[in-house]
């Protein structure tokens, strides 16, 4: 009885099966027998034989090794590794010519497979990722602006500043912004180190029901929905709802929204002096707003993940979430715990 390997060389290792492809090619290629004999001496294809002999032209002798087929779990170096690593954490696919800036394990394992000469799948790929200490998450989102020093004098010069500002007044410390919010919801994850929230350089423009809000340290959180657009005087509307019956002073910390620094918000906070002074953060740095996680919190978490047909009900679902946030402190106080806004907690 015949071995099932010689009816059908799918069954040979694949270890035997590179030897078998050397030892024919080196057979035509070095010994000079012709590709019809060596053919029939290997009992193969003069198709098969022909391929491997485009590819040992290609690559010489290791072209001719067995390569997974996608999908499988092939040996990745630990060279292999490394790379990945590094290709994760400190480049983005635009760097490689690809339309995205999050990280899948697909377009990893394309450009895996033209870097190492390998055929390795998605899957694969994933697991190599978990192995490493990767994993996919959403990232938070680095404007390609933001200028670096401007961050650093900020978190050791400017806000520091502020606090013993605050202290010295005996004031309370306040970050605000705006959101726009719409029917349509947008999400979306990457691959990232475990433990460290990955970073993509993005544009946005906002839309829809406009909100404002301010959150402190110590869990206080306010709000307004507004429809139409933000301008100064919605601005100022704002500041005068949240300080009055204030018992202490705000200084309230923002972004640089136009309307933010126009004269008329600048006349206004200085005819209040006693009550509302305004800072800003540096430019296109909004993971520095531990405001911003209202956004995080109303948007990704809630609404877009609720079956809104209309704009009234997306403004009631806006209500109730906002209201709901505001009588829960806790939470709020989580948004000054995060890597990038501990800076802001309360001393």
């Amino acid at each position: 009885m015949r071995e099932a390997w010689m009816e059908d060389a799918r069954k040979i290792p694949d270890d035997v099966m590179s030897y078998i492809r050397k030892l024919a090619v080196r057979a035509i290629v070095e010994d000079h027998f012709s590709p019809e004999g060596v053919a029939e001496v290997f009992h193969i294809s003069r198709t098969a034989l022909y391929r491997w002999l485009r590819l040992f032209e290609k690559g010489g002798y290791t072209e001719l090794e067995t390569k997974k087929a996608p999908g499988s779990l092939p040996e990745i170096t630990e060279e292999m590794e490394d790379w990945l690593k590094d290709t994760v954490l400190n480049h983005g696919p635009e760097d490689f010519g690809y339309d995205t800036a999050l990280w899948t394990r697909d377009v990893l394992a394309e450009i895996l497979n033209v870097e190492f000469s390998i055929n390795v799948g998605g899957r694969a790929v994933g697991k190599h990722l978990h192995d490493i200490g990767l994993s996919y998450q959403k990232p938070w989102f680095r404007s390609r602006e933001q200028d670096n020093a401007k961050v650093r004098k900020f978190l050791e010069e400017t806000f520091p500043r502020i606090q013993n500002l605050a202290k010295n007044i005996g004031a309370d410390i306040a970050f605000e912004d705006e959101a726009g919010i719409g029917l349509q919801a947008h999400a979306g994850k990457t691959w990232g180190e475990i433990g460290h929230t990955p970073e993509v350089a993005v544009s946005g423009k906002r839309g829809g029901y406009n909100l404002l809000s301010m959150v402190t340290p110590n869990g206080e959180m306010r709000f307004s929905i507004k429809e139409g657009k933000l301008n100064s005087d919605a601005f100022i509307e704002f500041l005068k709802a949240v300080t009055k019956d204030r018992l202490r002073p705000l200084i309230l910390i923002a972004d640089r929204a136009s309307f933010h620094s126009s004269k008329k918000v600048r006349d206004f906070v200085r005819s209040n002096r006693r009550k509302i002074r305004i800072y800003f953060l540096p430019p296109y740095s909004p993971e520095l707003n531990p405001d911003e996680q209202v956004w995080n919190t109303l948007k990704d978490k809630n609404l877009g993940r609720a079956a809104l047909k209309n704009k009234p009900e997306l403004k009631k679902k806006a209500y109730s979430v906002m209201y709901r946030l505001q009588k829960t402190a806790v939470m709020v106080e989580s948004f000054f715990k995060l890597p990038h806004t501990l800076y802001a907690g309360a001393s």
